[in-house]
């Protein structure tokens, strides 16, 4: 029985990738500091004698004996990356740093979490893994931005240095039940907006374009990268290809909860990538896996989720 640490694992994602590793009759020990992870993500969990739950801070070492991590741990939106930027930017790096040292002792698997904010706001679309980037360093999102590819950078020195087995998955936009109410992404903020009969606010003229993917098909995603051969290490994106704009997402989400709610634009915040849609070729060919849920039946599901909490 495969002991695996998911860091983050109280989290959006983290939350729904430990339900699998446990449905996959894995134990799993999850370590979060409850930054933006909440402990009812996993409650349910709680009660399974193969799930551990235990507070940590990834930017401190962690010593426990497992046979694979997955890196989850920092927070994903803007509104909560941005409010500690260099808690953000340690979270990346020293947390990797721990991480890989940790994977190094105990000769784990380790697999990053890694982001399609690495390739900033692209002059290539739609972004293939090796497009290197378009990333202002200085600007407000750069803790992130320039935090996930300072990890991707220790990530493959140690495979390189320390022949460490890893994996780096590039995650685009993902969402589902669990989503934080309050995190500033676009579907949470809508679906909010739209259940209260609020003005659904649109940045910039809702033409920018972003594709999302339901979290089972991510967590399926990541679970499949972690289980190819030893030596291929990504980085692989994981997200759907289809393409949306931002006002068509507003529009299907007004349609779905049938709010009355009415469109609002504001100026389009700064560095906000005009495009963002996954090249999954690599995925496909390599891990069997695309996307299986389309974005209304996701919605659906996120929207009865968040009925329950608005």
């Amino acid at each position: 029985m495969r002991r695996i640490l998911v860091t983050g694992g109280s989290g959006f994602l983290g939350s729904h990738l430990c339900e699998r590793l446990l449905a996959d009759d894995c134990e799993v020990l999850c370590a979060d500091n409850f930054y933006t992870g909440r402990r009812q993500n996993v409650a349910n969990l709680l009660g399974n004698p193969r799930f551990e739950l235990v507070r940590h801070d990834i930017t401190f070492p962690l010593y426990v004996e497992v046979d694979e991590i997955y890196n989850l741990a920092c927070p994903a939106s803007p509104i909560h990356y941005q409010f500690d930027p260099v808690q953000t930017t340690k979270t990346s790096v020293h947390g990797a740093i721990n991480m890989l040292g940790l994977a190094k002792r105990v000769k784990a698997r380790i697999l990053q979490a890694s982001t399609s904010e690495v390739y900033g706001d692209p002059e290539v679309h739609p972004q293939r893994e090796d497009y290197w980037g378009r990333v202002n360093p200085i600007g407000p999102r750069s803790c992130y931005d320039e935090g996930k590819r300072c990890a991707e950078t220790l990530f493959f020195d140690y495979h390189r240095q320390h022949g460490l087995d890893i994996k780096v998955a590039r995650i685009f936009n993902t969402y589902g039940p669990r989503m934080l109410p309050n995190d500033g992404r676009v579907v949470s903020n809508f679906i909010v907006q739209a259940l209260k009969g609020d003005d659904i606010t649109i940045y910039g003229d809702g033409a920018q374009t972003r594709s999302f993917c339901y979290v089972d098909d991510l967590v399926d995603g990541l679970v499949r990268l972690m289980a190819t051969e030893r030596g291929f290490t990504g980085p692989v994106n994981l997200g759907n290809p289809v393409e949306f704009t931002i006002r068509q997402l507003a529009e299907i989400v007004v349609r779905l909860t049938g709010s009355m709610s009415k469109l609002l634009t504001r100026e389009l915040p700064v560095d906000d990538p005009k495009q963002r849609r996954p090249d999954i070729e690599l995925a496909t060919r390599r891990l069997g896996w695309q996307p299986s849920i389309a974005l209304e039946a996701g919605l659906r599901r996120t929207i009865e989720y968040f009925r329950t909490m608005v």
